[in-house]
């Protein structure tokens, strides 16, 4: 049922071009901003916790995900396990699951290679590729994606190295930015009314499960609201072709 109502696989020819990465990195300058500021944070809170520059750079450089890489910093701070820190990471990331099901279609190739290039599937990038129509634009998400990774990276790297500078980070309220991250990207998104049911939808599974569920649990119930509403359109939008070819 979900392969009917998603939009058909993109050709395995096709390419990506040059303007549209270009226009990609240009959409996600700002997130990489806010990314890189985030990221100086990720590399002092490392530093305090004990863990050595090379092992945050590392990190970040692997994982690329800063609520999970937070999240894992917590755990191993509160002195809990690795495997703990590495469970909670993962569910954390969960979200990605849902987005992923949305965005293959849109990838061209094989399992393989369509699994490599959804590893720059990151929360602004794929709103940015989004067409608004199920299908997703994959210069846009390549490009946005770039830019942010080596904020990421930078910011992580001066956070390890030149975060004794900067003294306590929390009278810069570098805690608002991760917020004030999603916030922006949510906002952008509640352009319909549809949107804006799966955003209340999934705010308020998130709200009921944040005090009984292990970390990343909430996020992934809430994320399937949105992977409902997807469907819910990708049938509308089928149906509607469908129609309009009968009609014709």
């Amino acid at each position: 049922m979900l392969q009917e109502a998603l939009p058909p696989p993109v050709p395995e020819g096709a390419g990506v071009g040059r303007a549209g990465l270009i226009a990609g990195v240009r959409a996600g300058f700002p997130f990489a901003i806010a990314g890189g500021i985030l990221a100086i944070s990720f590399g002092v809170v490392a530093q305090d916790i004990g863990m050595s520059k090379a092992a945050a750079i590392i990190m970040s450089t692997i994982v690329f995900a800063g609520s999970a890489q937070f999240a894992a910093l917590a755990i191993v701070g509160g002195g809990g396990a690795i495997g703990a820190a590495i469970v909670a990471a993962a569910l954390m990331n969960s979200r990605f699951l849902a987005m992923s099901i949305a965005l293959a279609p849109s990838l061209p190739g094989g399992p393989l290679w369509r699994a490599l290039q959804g590893q720059a599937t990151v929360d602004a990038s794929w709103a940015i590729a989004s067409r608004g129509d199920g299908t997703f634009d994959r210069a846009l998400l390549f490009g946005s994606t770039a830019i942010q990774y080596v904020a990421w990276v930078g910011g992580t790297i001066i956070g390890a190295f030149g975060g004794g500078a900067l003294g306590d980070t929390d009278r810069f309220g570098l805690d608002a930015v991760y917020p004030a991250f999603f916030a922006g990207l949510l906002i952008n998104e509640l352009h319909d009314r549809r949107s804006r049911v799966v955003a209340a939808t999934g705010g308020l599974i998130a709200l009921v499960l944040v005090p009984i569920a292990p970390a990343g649990v909430p996020i992934l119930a809430a994320s399937l609201a949105a992977l409902a509403g997807l469907t819910r359109q990708a049938r509308a939008d089928t149906a509607a072709v469908l129609q309009a070819e009968h009609g014709s």
